[in-house]
């Protein structure tokens, strides 16, 4: 499957009119890269398969939108749900892309990149290892990360749509090739009564926005978390910039309340965008 961005497209277009006729370029969002020929009818890539120039212009103008080219037609990588009524889009950048939901990045990409931002989150919790949960899977990319080190990573996606986005992103592959990662759809909110007390190690929770989905910072839940946390276990919980408005005033309720649920120690972790609970 070739997946592509105008990062990819658009040194193809300025080889093309240097008249070049190879030129170095990735068939997976630069995870690697690969030789294409540039003819006059496109390019042409090593299994054959051909991006016309009209194309190859529409994907450099799409500064949020990766496509698939398949039998020489191009579509964007995008969804809508309708269990959840949310658009999902891949979103390319330098790095690893991220995902739009409602129009509105997974990941931090100001100053960063989605790559760097998993790092920051899932370097909170170091050393990552036996059982950990991962509340919102996304794209995957805490979930393969933590992977690296961990015994088991279980990780929950809401909507089987968002999914079907991960699918289709290169930089998502290992999610659902590694066996160490094992996936549930559900809502987190249901799914985590499940597990048996001290079950994990470690848990990373990301949740979207607190508009989209505000009983994943209830009390409810963080008591929930606490249960299933083992002993001398920690909680990253992902708010965003805690020095914004909005973050300001998540932050504080949150803070708030994951002591109530049992944390004695909550840190604020700036660098990370979120707060660090022990038990």
């Amino acid at each position: 499957m070739i997946v592509l961005s105008h990062f990819q497209i658009q040194p193809l277009l300025k080889a093309h009119q240097q008249e070049l006729t190879t030129a170095i370029t990735s068939t997976d969002l630069n995870l690697t890269t690969t030789a294409g020929q540039l003819t006059s009818e496109g390019i042409i890539y090593p299994n054959d398969e051909c991006l016309s120039w009209d194309d190859a212009h529409e994907i450099a103008d799409a500064e949020n939108n990766c496509f698939i080219l398949e039998d020489r037609s191009i579509t964007k990588i995008q969804g809508f749900s309708e269990f959840t009524h949310r658009h999902y889009t891949l979103m390319p950048t330098a790095s690893a892309p991220t995902m739009l939901i409602s129009g509105i990045p997974m990941h931090r990409i100001k100053d960063t990149n989605p790559f760097e931002d998993t790092l920051s989150k899932v370097k909170t919790l170091a050393p990552v290892a036996g059982r950990v949960l991962d509340t919102a899977t996304g794209l995957g990319y805490t979930a393969i990360e933590m992977s690296k080190t961990a015994e088991e990573v279980t990780t929950i996606e809401l909507d089987p749509a968002a999914q079907d986005i991960a699918r289709l992103n290169p930089w998502s592959r290992t999610l659902f090739e590694n066996p160490k990662i094992k996936q549930l759809i559900g809502d987190s909110f249901d799914q985590i009564e499940a597990f048996e007390d001290h079950a994990f190690s470690r848990i990373l929770h990301d949740p979207p926005t607190f508009a989209l989905a505000g009983d994943l910072y209830s009390l409810e839940f963080y008591r929930q978390l606490f249960r299933v946390l083992k002993s001398k276990g920690r909680l990253f919980h992902y708010i965003g910039d805690l020095n914004s408005p909005s973050g300001t005033r998540v932050s504080k309720g949150a803070f708030k309340r994951l002591q109530e649920a049992g944390f004695k120690r909550v840190e604020r972790r700036h660098e990370a965008f979120g707060l660090l609970a022990y038990k």
